[in-house]
């Protein structure tokens, strides 16, 4: 199979959505297929890359790390052509998205689409909400996903917003993998975890409590650390490493500050893709109150690296963390405390076989099959509509010949 993947967001930009792209592609690939990224141009990306086309881009409003497509629709479509694509997938609904769309029209091809985004999670950045809003996201996103062949949700929360917007396109829930087995941890891993602990200024008898994500509002990291304190108050060894960068580095520092935990809070910044493991394994826990993710590849990241999770619940979170073993959910901001303390408190062996039976339901080899199987059924679906269009076409054009006869007879007889 040839299929085109149209993005505005892809590496080197650095995001969950780039990863889960990456990830798919690399894998089809793996198994026979070939695939072609259409993406933003980048003043970081490398000169010479293999099966990426890169399209005149600018930088997003409001996201400077983040770039739209703005021209490019002609070379698209002979790029595709010459490919002779047989299929479509967009990842993004804005400059990348609609030219996927439009190339897929001009083709004749399905176009299968995957809602990454909670729009209206985001809206704030946008002139602080006053411009685009939530009635505004549901039209656009209505419009957009009904317009294509199917849509792909990471989790039941996307199918249920997409339906509540007016979607009646053929959705189905596909979580994004991972490649588990960069995650698992090796013979050496007891010795990197006390190196890094030490690097990092934390003792063994300390408990490490681990944050890893973009560091941004909607990250909700400023729910952890106004609430440390009263984690303290019971755990006094407690510290809070936060990983990744982002806007709202600066206001949670000082926050920290603030509430007088400075001290017990390390900001490490952006670490390298093959450092990430590691922080993982050397956590006790991963921690996280945000609301805002449609699946949130951090999760799966830590599950593979067997690092137990104490994190803000949804129904896709409460359903993937299913075992106590894996870890907890917990209803609100105000539950995090007690649900820490008491999962502390109880303190869940890890069960080995729940692990390897998660591991296998979050890989990219589960996904990946997963994935195929929607790709073949919307092609499927889409032939049989305009195999249906057709039939229609044919009869409304045997109507309309039998109509001329009728009043050619009528004129001359």
């Amino acid at each position: 199979m040839k299929i085109g993947f149209f993005t505005d967001t892809y590496f080197p930009q650095v995001s969950g959505i780039a990863t889960s792209i990456k990830t798919l592609k690399d894998e089809l690939i793996k198994l026979g297929h070939e695939v072609i990224i259409f993406t933003t141009t980048d003043p970081n990306a490398p000169e010479d890359e293999e099966g990426i086309i890169r399209m005149p881009s600018v930088p997003f409003v409001s996201f400077k790390d983040r770039r739209i497509v703005v021209r490019g629709m002609w070379d698209a479509y002979m790029i595709a052509k010459h490919f002779e694509l047989d299929l479509i997938h967009t990842h993004t609904e804005f400059g990348a998205g609609f030219l996927g769309k439009v190339v897929g029209k001009k083709l004749r091809i399905p176009v299968v689409h995957t809602y990454h985004t909670m729009y209206e999670d985001y809206l704030h950045y946008i002139a602080r909400g006053k411009v685009v809003r939530p009635s505004h996201v549901k039209i656009f996103s209505r419009i957009f996903a009904n317009h294509t062949s199917g849509v792909v949700c990471p989790s039941e929360r996307v199918i249920k917003t997409l339906k509540s917007y007016g979607v009646i396109i053929p959705m189905c829930v596909i979580p994004t993998g991972i490649e588990t087995k960069k995650f698992e941890p090796t013979t050496n891993t007891l010795e990197e975890k006390v190196q890094l602990r030490s690097y990092l200024g934390i003792t063994e008898d300390e408990i490490f409590l681990l944050s890893l994500s973009r560091i941004s509002y909607e990250k909700n990291i400023q729910a952890l650390i106004q609430r440390l304190p009263a984690v303290l108050q019971e755990k006094p060894n407690v510290r809070l490493v936060i990983v990744g960068k982002g806007p709202y580095e600066e206001e949670l520092q000082q926050l920290a500050f603030d509430q007088g935990v400075a001290d017990k809070v390390l900001f490490v910044g952006e670490v390298p893709n093959d450092q990430v493991a590691l922080f993982y394994q050397a956590a006790d826990y991963f921690i996280c109150a945000s609301t805002s993710e449609s699946q949130g590849l951090t999760y799966l990241e830590a599950l593979a690296s067997e690092t137990q999770l104490v994190v803000e619940g949804s129904e896709y979170l409460d359903h993937l963390i299913d075992d106590p073993s894996l870890g907890i959910t917990f209803p609100t901001d105000d539950d995090f405390v007690p649900a820490l303390l008491s999962y502390m408190a109880q303190d869940p062996a890890k069960n080995q076989e729940v692990l390897a039976n998660k591991k296998y339901e979050i890989s990219v080899e589960n996904f990946v099959q997963l994935m195929l199987a929607f790709y073949n059924e919307t092609i499927f679906y889409y032939e049989k509509i305009q195999a249906e269009k057709e039939q229609q076409t044919d009869m409304d054009s045997t109507d309309k010949t039998k109509k001329h006869r009728r009043l050619f007879k009528g004129i001359f007889h």
